[in-house]
C-alpha cells in the first residue's frame, strides 16, 4: 500500500535564490560557480528541502547503539529544473541523515513513475 503526502515547500526558488545571493556577494562570474559547488557539497539537504512529495518506505536498521530511530523515506523533488527521486535516511524530527540513492529525470511524469514504483 502506498501513501502519498504533498509537502509545501517553494522548491523552484532554492537554486535561483542561492545564485542571486552569491552573485550579490561575489559578483556575477563567481556567483553561479560557487552555488554549484555549494549545492554539490550539500546535495542531501538541498534535495530534502526541495521535496514535493515523500513516502515512508521502511524502518532503517542502522547502528542500534546510537539510540536514534531512523526511517527510510523516498522523496520526489524538483531542484534546479531537474526532477529527482531519492531514498533518504531520516530521523523522527524530519532531519535527513543520509541519501542512499538518487535518480534524475528530465520530466515530472517519469519521476512520478519511479517514485511510485520504488
Amino acid at each position: 500500500m502506498s501513501c502519498f503526502q504533498p509537502i509545501s515547500v517553494p522548491s523552484e526558488r532554492v537554486v535561483s535564490a542561492l545564485i542571486a545571493g552569491l552573485r550579490i556577494e561575489f559578483g556575477d562570474d563567481a556567483g553561479e560557480a560557487l552555488a554549484r559547488r555549494f549545492m554539490a557539497a550539500e546535495e542531501m539537504d538541498f534535495a530534502w528541502d526541495a521535496r514535493v512529495e515523500e513516502r515512508w518506505v521502511s524502518q532503517f536498521l542502522g547502528d542500534e547503539d546510537d539510540g536514534i530511530e531512523l526511517d527510510r523515506v523516498r522523496i520526489l523533488a524538483c531542484l534546479d529544473g531537474q526532477w529527482l527521486v531519492a531514498t533518504m535516511i531520516v530521523d523522527g524530527e524530519g532531519r535527513p541523515h543520509a541519501m542512499l540513492a538518487r535518480r534524475s529525470f528530465d520530466g515530472r511524469e517519469d519521476a512520478l513513475v519511479a517514485f511510485a514504483d520504488g
